[in-house]
Parts: structure tokens; C-alpha cells; sequence
């Protein structure tokens, strides 16, 4: 069964599914030029805009994904993806990285200068899964890829792995086609739960003070990677032998 989380947005678990209203949406409902100024209130409401277009993206793509592990369920008995997860940056988070970068603070300048504004994380049992999803979202008519960030062969210094790509996707509206960038980090099991621990150590280590510590972190990374690598030769002799 695939399971799919949606954060600020939808969570579907099974056959269940619970939406809440976007947060910056709710919040801002009602508001005119007499409550807020004109030049904010067009500011705001032209990040709810982008919100909305980033929202849209990501359910394009994922919609595509659940299709490509649907297909594998009904013909080769399997599902390659075990779980999709998707996020939009909140216009705080986007307006912290503009200025990180020295970037006109706009919702415009965030769509020209971002490219992770909507995140989707896939997760994959096997290390051979996820270059078999990234090959078939890429290789679509309409996803154009931008960008390839293998951290699966070549790790980053603190053991970190995952595959992750930066696509473009088209998003149909009313009256015309937005194109969007999306960011898809697409990593196995093992994988997501080392860098969600890691994620939440790294927070608690004191800078200078904990040199061990994070070569023990690097440490279990190799170690869940070795055991991957095996986990992948038995999946292999297994399916070899039908």
C-alpha cells in the first residue's frame, strides 16, 4: 500500500483522507486595503497566489507517481514507492532564503530565484528503485529536468544520501500554463530514517564539542549503506530465480 502525507495541505493514510485549509489562506480571508495597505495587501496576496501554484505542481507530480506505482502493483506484483511526502515553503521560509541570497524580496523574484519552494520526497525500498521512479518521471513528455544532485554516489561529508532533482512541471489553470520547479529528493527507507535522525541530532551538537558524536553519525551511515548494498544483491537473486 502507498502511502502518501501531505503537510499544511491534505493527509491521505489508506483510504482516508483529512484537509485543512492553507494556512496563509485562512488567515488572510476578508482583508481589504481598509484593514491593510494596498501595496502589502497586493504583496500578500500574490504569495497566497504562489502558494496555490506550488500546491497545484506538486499534485501533478505526485498524481504521475502514484500512477508509475499503481502500474507496477497491477502488472509486476511490486510497489517501487513506499511513501510520498510533499511540502510547500512557508512565506516566512521564503523570505529568509531571498534575503539569504541577496534576492529582491517578491513572490516573483522567489519563483525566479528558488528552486525548492515545493518539495516532494519519495521513498523507495530498494537503492535500485530510485533511479528506476527517477528515470520514468524524468523521461515524461512534460517534466523537463533542470538538475541532478547524486548524493547516493557521492554522499556528502556527514554521510547524508539521496537522489535529488530539480524538474519542471506544467500547471493547467483557467486561463493559461504555469511552468513550476519543483524539487523531488528521492531516497530509500534506510535512507529517509538516518537523515530524519540525523536532521534532529544535529540540532542538539554543541559546535567543536562533538567531534565523535558526528563521526559515529557518519558512521551508521556507512553501516545502513552496507547493509542496503547486501538487502539489494538478495532482492536481486530472489527475482532472478522467477
Amino acid at each position: 500500500m502507498l502511502f502518501i502525507e501531505k503537510r499544511d495541505t491534505a493527509y491521505f493514510r489508506g483510504n482516508k483522507m483529512k484537509i485543512d485549509h492553507p494556512k496563509t489562506g485562512y488567515f488572510f480571508e476578508g482583508l481589504t486595503e481598509t484593514h491593510i495597505p494596498e501595496e502589502i495587501l497586493k504583496s500578500i496576496h500574490s504569495f497566497m497566489k504562489t502558494e496555490n501554484l506550488y500546491l497545484a505542481a506538486t499534485r501533478e507530480i505526485t498524481t504521475k507517481l502514484e500512477i508509475l506505482n499503481d502500474e507496477f502493483r497491477y502488472l509486476k506484483d511490486r510497489n517501487p514507492i513506499q511513501l510520498i511526502k510533499t511540502r510547500i515553503k512557508t512565506p516566512k521560509s521564503i523570505l529568509e532564503k531571498l534575503q539569504k541570497l541577496g534576492c529582491e524580496v517578491s513572490a516573483e523574484s522567489a519563483r525566479k530565484n528558488l528552486n525548492d519552494i515545493a518539495g516532494i520526497r519519495v521513498i523507495c525500498s530498494y537503492i535500485e528503485d530510485i533511479y528506476l521512479i527517477a528515470n520514468l518521471l524524468t523521461s515524461q513528455n512534460d517534466i523537463g529536468l533542470i538538475r541532478t544532485r547524486d548524493y547516493i554516489k557521492s554522499p556528502k561529508p556527514n554521510g547524508y544520501r539521496s537522489l535529488h532533482l530539480i524538474v519542471t512541471v506544467p500547471v493547467f489553470l483557467s486561463d493559461h500554463t504555469e511552468i513550476v520547479k519543483v524539487e523531488v529528493q528521492i531516497r530509500t527507507i534506510a535512507m529517509d530514517f538516518w537523515a530524519s535522525l540525523e536532521h534532529e541530532l544535529a540540532y542538539k551538537l554543541v559546535e567543536g564539542k562533538n567531534d565523535d558524536l558526528i563521526e559515529e553519525l557518519k558512521n551508521c551511515a556507512d553501516v545502513i549503506t552496507d547493509t542496503e548494498n547486501k538487502m539489494q544483491k538478495i532482492y536481486n537473486i530472489i527475482h532472478s530465480k522467477k
